[in-house]
């Protein structure tokens, strides 16, 4: 047992021990796709919609799936296993394997697996009481954003330039219309108290915790709507959320330096983010 144990193209070894050539191209190009799934109580959350997710990333670079849906199942419940945290955050990588670096598809090369666990921690309280803050920047990232790629550089410059303002979070704009965080899926309650977050293209990733926080609110009665957000109803919002698997709902409660709302999370994300905290319950016993 330890949390140091990793998969590595067909074996459990020490994270110490695990190696990949300089050549692979997951290396070399960023040539590969990945997955994160949160586990509650050692159970994984929305195993099949991930594993569903992946399959679509591996189609959109046109790499095969080197697993079907029973060997991933079996490999990351046994990657659980030896992990001593109840509370995990699962990662899986598929690269397109080792060979010449040539920017074609190489022929009959081993796609390289990796996957490992981690422990997963809840949002700091202080986050949840207070809000966290974002800035809004220009989404300078390709055209297939709904591909889950490895290759994250301008979400990670654009995380940096969020940090860097005292920031939590990046919105991002393009053409005028917010599309997602730099590692988040976008909700706001407007005027009417409606929930609204981008309808799923290829300018953002479909959350699988985006799909739930649709279901949940939708279950609790609240009119929750798929449609373009623009600069002006963002910054008009009552309330600004942003998910993702490891941070779960997380309140916006300052945007560009200006108060959201009243300047404290609201009322409709409490409610949701009760709802979302009674499934993770529900996943836990089983």
């Amino acid at each position: 047992m330890g949390d140091d144990t990793v998969y590595l193209n067909g074996s459990f070894l020490p994270l110490s021990e695990a190696r990949v050539s300089v050549l692979d191209r997951g290396f070399i190009f960023g040539d590969g796709v990945y997955e994160v799934i949160p586990c509650y109580g050692r159970r994984p959350f929305r195993l099949t919609e991930h594993l569903a997710r992946l399959q679509r990333s591996l189609d959109g670079i046109r790499l095969a799936n080197p697993l079907d849906s029973t060997a991933w199942e079996k490999l990351l419940l046994e990657l659980i296993e030896r992990s001593d945290a109840r509370d995990q955050a699962l990662y899986l990588q598929v690269t397109r394997g080792t060979a010449s670096r040539e920017h074609g598809f190489p022929a009959d090369t081993p796609p390289t697996v990796f996957a490992m666990s981690n422990p997963l921690h809840p949002p700091p309280p202080q986050l949840l009481e207070q809000g966290v803050a974002a800035i809004t920047l220009d989404d300078i990232r390709w055209r297939y954003c709904h591909i889950k790629a490895i290759s994250l550089l301008p979400n990670v410059l654009l995380r940096q330039q969020a940090l860097d303002a005292g920031a939590q979070e990046a919105i991002l704009l393009r053409e005028g219309i917010a599309t997602e965080g730099a590692a988040s899926n976008l909700f706001l309650v407007d005027e009417e108290s409606s929930v609204v977050t981008p309808p799923k293209d290829n300018r953002l990733l479909p959350g699988i915790t985006r799909d739930l926080v649709v279901e949940l609110a939708r279950d609790a009665g609240l009119t929750c709507l798929e449609q373009e957000i623009t600069e002006a109803r963002l910054r008009h919002a009552r309330e600004i959320w942003l998910t993702s698997s490891t941070r779960e709902i997380l309140p916006v409660t300052r945007l560009d330096g200006a108060a959201v709302g009243d300047g404290k999370p609201g009322a409709v994300w409490r409610q949701v983010y009760r709802h979302y905290q009674q499934y993770k319950q529900q996943l836990r016993a089983g």
